[in-house]
């Protein structure tokens, strides 16, 4: 049993199975983890999941994306992503135009503006990365991916498409 989970939940009692232990550690490490990264993207005017679909569309090149594309490929589900979209539009981070062939999709793609936050960034995400990991071996780093990789695509997750994103390609971030 983790004291280290169990003292900083302040559970009086011990788990009811190393499966909850395993959840809230995964739950309790992911908004652990996260904390700093929100703080950097609050500072440069955006959210975690904005960023989120800024890399994506890097990563899309010129061509951009439908949103349907940005939703499966999102680290976490976002059910306003059009809402999302429409606040990075406003502040000149992406641009939507309708696609030719179909007029019912709409294409959205990085701006300059976007790109250079993107780069602004991308030493300072490295850096947390790097400080956040550093106590761990290659190794270790490696197995904990495994486990994680396990845990997820485990026999009552959902395939994706569902309510699981797809793999998004390999990015730094």
């Amino acid at each position: 049993m983790s004291e280290s989970l169990k003292h900083e939940l302040k559970k009086v009692a011990g788990f009811d199975s190393p499966q909850q232990e395993a959840f809230l550690g995964i739950v309790r490490t992911a908004e652990v983890i996260q904390r700093p990264f929100t703080e950097l993207f609050k500072s440069a005017g955006i959210s975690l999941a904005q960023y989120n679909v800024l890399r994506i569309l890097r990563g899309a090149g010129p061509d951009g994306l439908a949103c349907q594309e940005i939703a499966q490929r999102m680290l976490t589900r976002d059910p306003d992503l059009t809402r999302l979209l429409d606040r990075l539009q406003s502040t000149g981070l992406l641009g939507r135009q309708r696609a030719d062939v179909d007029r019912r999709v709409v294409i959205t793609r990085i701006t300059e503006a976007g790109l250079a936050l993107l780069a602004r960034l991308d030493a300072p995400v490295r850096e947390l990365h790097l400080r956040q990991f550093s106590h761990l071996a290659p190794e270790q780093l490696r197995m904990l991916s495994d486990l994680l990789d396990l845990a997820r695509n485990g026999p009552l997750v959902a395939p994706a498409g569902a309510d699981r994103p797809a793999a998004a390609e390999k990015d730094p971030e």
